[in-house]
């Protein structure tokens, strides 16, 4: 089986240690992995992952330019970046035009870390733009665990995201909404076609029947697989998915193909 984990994260060698060890602290979730580049390419090679998606998130309006700058270094073959915008940015929209031309795969956003919810109007002119030049919107989804009281990025938000913005490709991690399961099956599995899931580090948190009735109502071909590694190890999504009762047809959509569909005009490219 190929393998195409959509959602992982790592950072800077200098911001890694420091990054990681606040986040574990807050999380209470071992790492699998040093935070680096490097550490993320051995444990996508010791999971035999062949192609992975980068999505960093920028916290304050500052970092945007500095980190889309380090994501577009790091990019390659077979390593794939978002960038990010932080909605309070005075420039967001020249700095998601400024992605497009870095030859960026989309725009990360985090709704509990970037303090917005998704369907607020503020952010519709900034899908607008994403749309406008056919770049991903990749979401945080649900409960995190710097949620604090009030959960931002719901199955219902995404929704009216969704219906206002039909040719925005928006991805909502986390199946949409972590922790969020029934709000998923009413809202938004299977309403959208505009409108893809990650399965990323659910695996603790979501019963395989549960799992499996939301994939059948969202459909296998709107479904990636990803882990959120290093806040889980690939191997646990794996093997959450090959333990449902889907078709080889069905797992193959998921981890890799569905991925590959999307990343067509960057894998296709020289």
């Amino acid at each position: 089986m190929q393998y195409f984990d959509f959602h992982t994260h790592a950072f800077t060698n200098e911001l890694a240690q420091r990054a990681l060890s606040g986040l574990a602290e807050t999380s209470g979730i071992a790492p699998a992995t040093d935070g680096t580049v490097n550490g993320l390419r051995r444990k996508l090679a010791e999971n035999g992952i062949e192609k992975a998606m980068l999505l960093p998130v920028a916290t304050k309006p500052s970092q945007q330019v500095t980190i889309n700058n380090w994501a577009a270094s790091v990019m390659c073959s077979n390593l794939y970046c978002c960038g990010t915008v932080h909605p309070d940015s005075e420039d967001v929209l020249d700095e998601v035009k400024r992605i497009k031309s870095l030859g960026l795969c989309g725009v990360k956003f985090h709704s509990e870390y970037q303090k917005f919810c998704p369907n607020e109007e503020r952010m519709f002119p900034i899908y607008e733009k994403i749309a406008e030049l056919g770049l991903l919107a990749v979401f945080h989804g649900g409960w995190d665990p710097y949620s604090e009281d009030m959960i931002r990025a719901t199955p219902q938000s995404f929704a009216i995201v969704a219906e206002n913005f039909p040719k925005l490709k928006i991805i909502a991690a986390h199946l949409g909404g972590m922790k969020l399961w029934d709000d998923i099956e009413k809202y938004t599995a299977g309403k959208y076609d505009n409108l893809w899931f990650d399965v990323s580090v659910i695996s603790r948190y979501i019963e395989d029947d549960k799992l499996f009735r939301i994939i059948r109502l969202q459909g296998a071909n709107k479904v990636l697989f990803g882990s959120d590694c290093p806040w889980d190890d690939p191997a646990n999504e794996i093997s959450m998915i090959e333990r449902l009762p889907l078709t080889d047809f069905e797992k193959e959509l998921i981890f890799h193909k569905n991925a590959e569909e999307l990343m067509y005009p960057y894998i296709s490219s020289p």
